[in-house]
């Protein structure tokens, strides 16, 4: 074993696919083999981000939309799990995480362009159109029926894990045992680099007072990590700061200012869990992840007393995690 890991070789690719670039990292023992993985990986991306997307008109998830308040509409096995998994949070979180919430995100992204507040009657309508309750689904036909006209599915909180773990299992079926995939602030790794305990992936804190605190570093393998927050997606208004992150069951942007990094099995796991527990917050987040094999959870906190870091408890248990690098 290590004299063929110690013939692998490292290879980096980057593309950008759903907004973000998506970076993948791999070792293999020659150039041509670690071509051919990756480009099939990039080909399976763009084959999600034309199913899931709500930026294009023309995704599975967008013409499933426009079926909505009529029958249930058969959909593809990638599309129905990745509802099937987004659901299952949804009830287990009441709510927290709410993938029917895409009215309401549609109006913030909007008001983080004009810089100004949702109109409060649209967001009522927004409001009366979202709702878990109103999805339903049928695994005997991998149906899905959105009850209301109107309605809009929004996978932004989950699609980038998800695509990172399909990108990821490419990679193991053209024989790359390790590998990482990163897809912006949710990454997904496979076993350990050559003479390498772990992967190590840098955590960067939120900043206080224009100065940023030391980074941190997990060492992970085989495991995702993914990190949630409004270190820079936020919106200004009326001297109040609203992240991109909006809480399903009030419609209103998030206040303050916060981070929470996930640790899970996957990166549909880990993402998903990131968005859940930012809305959630320590208290009932931390709760939360106790209940999810595998998993841990620190939140970044900065407010009027300082900076605060909050940690699940098996946080600590994560190599390297509590140590700052410089």
């Amino acid at each position: 074993m290590a004299g063929a890991q110690s013939r692998l070789r490292r290879y980096e690719f980057a593309q950008v696919h759903m907004g973000t670039q998506f970076r993948i990292v791999l070792y293999a023992s020659n150039g041509g083999g670690a071509g051919k993985a990756a480009d099939l990986a990039y080909a399976r991306i763009v084959e999600l981000d034309g199913m899931m997307s709500d930026y294009r008109e023309e995704s599975e998830l967008n013409r499933l939309c426009r079926m909505a308040g009529g029958p249930p509409v058969k959909v593809s096995d990638d599309l129905f799990r990745i509802i099937k998994i987004s659901q299952n949070l949804a009830e287990w979180t009441r709510g927290a995480f709410d993938i029917t919430s895409g009215p309401i995100i549609r109006l913030w992204r909007r008001a983080r362009r004009t810089h100004e507040l949702p109109d409060e009657q649209r967001l009522a309508r927004a409001r009366e159109h979202s709702g878990y309750g109103l999805l339903h689904l049928d695994e005997a036909d991998n149906s899905v029926r959105l009850e209301k006209e109107g309605m809009q599915l929004d996978l932004g909180g989950i699609a980038k894990g998800y695509a990172a773990d399909a990108a990821m299992d490419v990679l193991k079926s053209q024989g790359i045992r390790i590998a990482l995939v990163a897809a912006g602030g949710d990454i997904v790794v496979s076993e350990s680099p050559p003479g390498e305990n772990g992967w190590s992936i840098a955590i960067a804190p939120l900043s206080t007072g224009g100065k940023s605190a030391g980074k941190q570093a997990v060492l992970l393998a085989n495991a995702a990590v993914s990190t949630s927050g409004d270190a820079q997606q936020f919106v200004e208004i009326g001297g109040v700061r609203y992240s991109h992150i909006v809480d399903p069951r009030t419609g209103i942007g998030l206040k303050g200012r916060s981070s929470v990094t996930v640790v899970a099995p996957n990166g549909a796991t880990s993402d998903s869990l990131a968005t859940a527990l930012s809305v959630l917050g320590p208290q009932r987040g931390l709760d939360l992840i106790e209940q999810v094999d595998g998993a841990a959870a620190a939140f970044s906190i900065v407010d009027e007393t300082g900076r605060r870091v909050i940690v699940s408890k098996g946080w600590n248990k994560i190599p390297g995690a509590g140590e700052s690098i410089k």
